[in-house]
């Protein structure tokens, strides 16, 4: 799948949440809620990865894990699209810095 269609794939989702949160609370998220969310999301990544290192017990660890993983990517591309960010582009480009930097403190 093309970056592009994993985005659209997750502005579909973003929409049909978004009518199931007009429908329970009046309103869909906003920016800052989704933002809040997102946070949770990543507070379950590590306690999934505490359990993927021996330090915590969590039955179905790595399946739990893969699903948070994707849960915290959904929540990424969702906050970039609403921010007006191109994500791949921005990625791209944020790789190539960081292989600058590595590459410079290599010769330093």
């Amino acid at each position: 799948m093309e970056f592009a269609e994993l985005i659209d794939r997750a502005m579909e989702i973003r929409l049909q949440y978004a009518d199931l949160e007009a429908t329970t609370y009046g309103r869909p998220w906003n920016l800052e809620e989704l933002a809040l969310g997102f946070v949770g999301d990543v507070g379950d990544l590590t306690k999934l990865l505490m359990a993927h290192g021996g330090l915590r017990s969590v039955p179905d660890a790595e399946q739990k894990l893969a699903h948070e993983l994707a849960d915290c990517m959904w929540s990424i591309l969702v906050l970039s699209q609403k921010v007006g960010i191109d994500l791949e582009s921005a990625f791209l480009r944020t790789m190539d810095d960081l292989e600058l930097h590595i590459a410079a403190l290599r010769h330093s």
